[in-house]
This record gives structure tokens, sequence and C-alpha cells, in this order.
């Protein structure tokens, strides 16, 4: 298999068949470690329809999978993106419930103050007495937390029907073996049959360490700003994808400023942070700008589900090849973007740093993918 000389954490977006769940998949994954399951609540947001809140926080139920050792091998989370192929009229299934609020401070308190492993009938109850108030019982099995004003707190409610399907499979952070790895936690979601979802996606997060300068992301922008149309074509990204974009012309302007290219890190990534940067998008630069805990990555967003180990690797290996370009002294100006053809295609693979191999499984695709 293809190797890869990066440090990358993986997510696969995945579905698990019906009467499955991703809890499922975290138990089979542990049973090839010899390994346990944890359960932990997952954050995600969501768009509102209620006026005047644009986004609701949620708490999912997530599972954290643990080898013998009690090292984690992967998690096991929901994907609020993932909607199509789920049975909307589908009752809640038994145990499985989600925590929403309009103010995600509220719900970090609320993650750090009570148990997931507790029923719904209960995990309120911490919350409450956060507030010096009772829990309130509503239609549907919703349980609502109001402080003593009668502001409300959060609301835990069922999950919607077929809501347990969705799994978002993460890695750890891989540095050797990247092939044995993630092939071991495919080969056990095959086993159980999980399918590619209608707007699955795969993220790829690439330690940044070593792009953390000014000249390497101004040439990283402008590369992947040139070529976007090109590498989207060539990995096949899902049309029905959602979240997925170029950065603001606000990044684009500031890293193609007279003066920009020569500034310290320091000063590079204050300008980068008022650059209107979004998670949602393309390539993803927020984590190691902010400088996020435990997220020092550029997560590469485009990538298509994939479910064996292969392809993968080979187009993590494209992108490290794009990292090792805007690494060198070479300095890439911003231009308007390429269409797609072959023949641009194999020019742009040509000018990258790949391995033969590599270099040879990607022409081969561009000429697979004539305009």
């Amino acid at each position: 298999m293809t190797s890869v000389q990066w440090r990358i954490g993986v997510e696969i977006e995945l579905l698990a068949p019906v009467g499955l769940s991703r809890l499922d998949l975290a138990l089979a994954i542990a049973d090839t470690v010899d390994g346990s399951v944890r359960r932990f609540f997952h954050p995600q947001s969501e768009p509102s329809l209620v006026p005047g809140r644009p986004v609701f926080h949620n708490l999912t139920l997530g599972y954290e999978v643990l080898d013998s050792k009690q090292q984690i091998v992967a998690f096991c989370v929901d994907d609020l993106t993932l909607q199509k192929d789920l049975n909307r009229a589908a009752k809640p299934t038994s145990g499985w419930y989600r925590i929403v609020s309009d103010d995600e401070r509220l719900l970090r308190l609320i993650s750090q103050n009570t148990d997931p492993d507790l029923p719904l009938a209960q995990v309120m109850n911490t919350v409450a007495g956060l507030f010096g108030t009772s829990p309130e019982c509503g239609s549907g099995g919703m349980i609502k937390v109001n402080d003593r004003l009668g502001c409300s707190i959060a609301i835990a409610a069922p999950l919607p029907g077929e809501r347990e399907r969705p799994c978002e499979l993460i890695t750890v952070p891989i540095e050797v073996e990247h092939a044995s790895h993630l092939e071991q936690l495919l080969r056990t979601a095959r086993a159980l049959q999980f399918q590619v979802p209608h707007e699955g996606a795969t993220h790829i997060h690439f330690d940044a360490t070593a792009l953390k300068s000014a000249h390497a992301i101004r040439n990283l922008v402008n590369i992947y700003s040139t070529h976007h149309a090109i590498l989207k074509r060539l990995i096949g990204t899902n049309p029905n994808c959602r979240r997925l974009g170029l950065w603001s012309e606000e990044l684009t302007k500031t890293v193609n400023a007279p003066n920009f290219r020569k500034l310290p890190w320091t000063q590079a990534r204050e300008q980068l942070m008022a650059a209107n940067l979004t998670k949602f998008c393309d390539l993803n630069l927020m984590n190691f700008v902010h400088e996020f805990t435990d997220k020092n990555t550029i997560e590469v967003r485009i990538l298509p589900v994939w479910l064996e180990a292969e392809p993968i690797l080979q187009v993590a290996s494209l992108f490290v090849a794009i990292f090792q370009t805007a690494l060198t002294e070479e300095v890439f100006s911003q231009r308007e973007t390429q269409a797609y053809s072959s023949e641009a295609a194999r020019k742009f693979l040509m000018g990258l740093p790949l391995a033969a191999a590599q270099r040879q499984y990607w022409l081969k695709t561009a000429d697979c993918k004539q305009s």
C-alpha cells in the first residue's frame, strides 16, 4: 500500500445498515483490539429555523474505542450533515437522546458536569442542580431545564428516527503504519455492511507544524485557489457533500498583501485570525491558526468516502506533495482558477514532488477524467 510521510488523522463519514448503529461499529472495533468502549457527549451545531436563534448546538452520544492498554484507537460519533438516507418517520430508538441549547458555552458546562452513561430520564438532574431548579418533563419525552428566571438552559430529547445510524469514524493521529491502522478499522466497517452516505465525505487532518510560516501559507492558499477545480475533479469530490467552498476573499487579500510573506509567524497568525476564517470550507485552516487544543492541523474536507484504505492514502500523499511544494523557496502568486482538463491536470501533477508510483496513479486518474 501507499506510504504517507506525514502525521495525519482521518475522519470517515459512514452509515450503519438499518437495525445497527455507530455503537455497533465501536463495539466491533473494540473486539479486534481486545478493548472496550466508553460513551461520551460529542458536540455539534446545526442551523435553526427558530427566529432569533440561527444555530442550535447539540450534545449527541459518541463512543470512544480503547484497546487493552486503555489507549484510544478511534471514535464513532454522529454527523448532522448526514440526512438523506434516514427515515425521518421512524420512531426514536430506545436509549438514544441528545441535549440541545442555543448557547454552546452552556453545553460545554453540561458536558463537564453530566454523566453520559445516564439515561434520558436522569441526565438533566445535575444540570438543573447547577441552576438551582428541577427538570421539567415535556411532550414527546423531552426534559427541559430553565434557570430561576425561567430562561431556557437546555433540552434533552429522544434522538430523531434513525439518527443513531450516521457514524463519523475518527482515527487517532497516525504517524507510522497508516495503511494497517486504517484498513483494520475499515475492514470492520465493511464486515458490518456500513455504507457510503449520500452526503458523505472523508476529512484528513494533516499536522500543521511545518506549515507555520507566512511564506508557506501564502503559497498554499495560492496553489489551492489556482488548482482547486483540478483537484476536486481528480479526487471525485461528492457533489452532495455539505459545508464546502473556497476561503473568504479577505483571506486571499491578507496572504497576498505586499509584506505578508516575510512576516514572522506570530504576526502572520494575528492577521490570519482577523481574516474571517471558517471551518466549513475546502481546506480548514482554523485549527492551527487559532491554536485550538489538540488540533494543530490543516483539515482537507473535499474527499469522498472510501471504504478501503488505499485511496485515502493516495490522496493523503497527493496533499503531502502540495504541502511540500508550498514549503519550497519558490513564491506562488495569486492566479485565476484553472478549469479542468487532462492536460492541465497532468501539468499540475508533474510539478509536484510525488513518488513515481503515486505520480503514475494520479496521471492515470487524470487521463480517466477527460472533460
